[in-house]
């Protein structure tokens, strides 16, 4: 049985899923190019609370080859919108415990103003579209399946634990 893809790089786009932890560096690296007059990184990091609650750790599961899929689309369509020289995009799943990384974004541009606007546009159109899961595990309750997305309203899953993904 072939083993599922966790990358993909294609003209001038990387991206990647991984249950190992991120690298700021070799994200960077992935676009430095003598091309590239600015490169700007975003880290997505893991919160110690959400709406007053203290978090104990996050959970990122994902359909791969639809979640690549759909993270190249979306690199692709900033690259060529921006006039990037690289762009790529990790995101990590499984367990993501306090202050560590959950997603790397980083964009390499010719001047700085594209490579600024390019990196947020990333960062939300992969909170949008991109097939991840993430749930919410609180301190002392039970967990919260919420969409991957700043202040969405999660919900309460009653699910068997070998259930790979949310409903």
């Amino acid at each position: 049985m072939a083993s599922e893809a966790t990358e993909i790089k294609e003209d001038g786009c990387y991206v990647g899923l991984t249950h190992g932890h991120l690298n700021l560096q070799s994200v960077v690296d992935r676009v430095r190019s003598p091309q590239a007059g600015a490169i700007v990184m975003f880290a997505g990091t893991t919160r110690d609370n959400f709406g007053g609650k203290p978090v104990k750790e996050l959970q990122y599961s994902a359909y791969n080859p639809l979640a690549l899929r759909t993270m190249l689309s979306i690199c692709k369509s900033i690259h060529a919108e921006h006039g990037l020289v690289a762009i790529a995009m990790v995101h990590r799943l499984g367990v993501v415990p306090i202050g560590e990384e959950s997603i790397l974004i980083a964009v390499s541009a010719p001047h700085r103003q594209a490579a600024w606007r390019a990196g947020e546009q990333a960062l939300e159109d992969c909170k949008e579209r991109v097939e991840v899961w993430k749930r919410e595990e609180f301190e002392g309750e039970d967990g919260i399946w919420r969409a991957n997305r700043d202040g969405a309203a999660g919900r309460k899953v009653s699910r068997p634990e070998s259930t790979p993904h949310p409903p």
